[in-house]
C-alpha cells in the first residue's frame, strides 16, 4: 500500500484529506492559501483553493472583486476594459474617453446629440444663449467675448438702434449726422423715397430727396423763378429783403453785371448797378 503524501510546508499527512500540488509538491489547502495562492488585486488578500479566481494580464482577483472602478458594477460575466490599469465596464469607460461638456462639464457619450464650437462641446441641451437661457440648438447665434447669444438676445443687446423705428439694424443701415438709421427707413419726408445713396437735404429737422426739395420746399430765385436747391452751381445765395437769388442770377436788370459783392440799387422790383441806378 502506497504512503500518503504529506504537506510540503507543515508537514501534515494528507491521507484522505484535499490538497492541491504546486510545482509538483503536494500542499494542504491551508498552506496553499498561506504560502502559494495570488493576491486579489483588489482587496490584496489571498484567493483561496475553493474562490473562483479570475486573471487578465498578470493579475489576479476574486470574483466578488472584479467589479468596475468607476461604478463597481460586477464584471466576472460582463464585457470589460482597462484604463491606466483601472477595470472598467464599457459604459464607464466611455464616459472616460468622452469630450467633456463646456456648460456641465459631465461626459458627451457617443450618440448624445452635441455642439461644438470654437473648439469646445457641449450637451445640446447645455448650449444656451447668455441671455435669456434658452437652448440654441439649430438656430442661428452669434459670440460676444466667451458668451454666445441667440440672434434675437444679440441684436436687443449690442446692436445699434435705429432713431425712427427704434429696432436693432442687423446689417447695412445708414449713419447720418452720427445717427443710425434702417436703409428703408431713412427716406424722403415727402415721397418716402430712399435716400441712401442719394443726394438730399434736411429742412426743419426733415430730409427730401432733390426732387421734393425743388418742388415742396426751396425758395424760389427772383430772378430766374426756379427753387434754390443750394445744389450744383446753386450753392451760393443772395438775399435781400425777404427775397432770394442764385448768384449767377443777382445781376443788374439794366446792363446784366454781377452784382454779387458790389454795390448795388433797387428801384421797385428791380436791381440795378451803381451806374444804372444813377442814370
Amino acid at each position: 500500500m502506497a504512503e500518503s503524501p504529506h504537506c510540503f510546508y507543515c508537514r501534515e499527512d494528507l491521507g484522505g484529506k484535499r490538497f492541491v500540488r504546486n510545482e509538483g509538491r503536494p500542499v494542504c489547502v491551508r498552506c496553499h492559501t498561506k504560502f502559494c495562492a495570488n493576491s486579489c488585486a483588489e482587496c490584496h488578500r489571498p484567493i483561496p483553493v475553493e474562490s473562483k479566481e479570475l486573471s487578465h494580464k498578470g493579475r489576479y482577483w476574486h470574483e466578488e472583486c472584479f467589479r468596475c472602478t468607476k461604478c463597481y458594477k460586477p464584471l466576472a460575466k460582463e464585457p470589460f476594459s482597462t484604463k491606466d490599469d483601472r477595470i472598467m465596464c464599457g459604459k464607464c469607460c466611455s464616459r472616460e474617453d468622452a469630450p467633456r461638456c463646456h456648460g456641465c462639464y459631465k461626459a458627451i457619450l457617443a450618440g448624445t446629440e452635441s455642439v461644438e464650437y470654437k473648439g469646445n462641446s457641449w450637451h445640446d441641451e447645455c448650449f444656451t444663449c447668455f441671455n435669456c437661457k434658452r437652448p440654441i440648438g439649430s438656430l442661428s447665434f452669434l459670440s460676444k467675448g466667451s458668451d454666445v447669444y441667440c440672434s434675437p438676445c444679440h441684436d436687443k443687446k449690442f446692436a445699434k438702434h435705429c432713431v425712427c423705428c427704434k429696432k436693432a439694424i442687423t446689417s447695412g443701415g445708414v449713419n447720418y449726422q452720427d445717427e443710425p438709421w434702417h436703409s428703408h427707413c431713412f427716406v424722403c419726408s415727402s415721397c418716402s423715397k430712399p435716400l441712401a445713396g442719394s443726394s438730399f437735404t434736411k429742412h426743419e429737422d426733415q430730409v427730401f430727396c432733390v426732387d421734393c426739395y425743388k418742388s415742396s420746399v426751396a425758395k424760389k430765385c427772383s430772378g430766374c423763378q426756379n427753387p434754390i436747391t443750394g445744389f450744383g452751381k446753386g450753392v451760393n445765395v443772395v438775399k435781400y429783403e425777404g427775397s432770394s437769388w442764385h448768384e449767377y442770377c443777382f445781376n443788374c436788370k439794366r446792363c446784366s453785371l454781377s452784382l454779387s459783392n458790389k454795390r448795388f440799387v433797387a428801384k421797385g422790383k428791380d436791381i440795378l448797378c451803381s451806374d444804372c441806378g444813377s442814370k
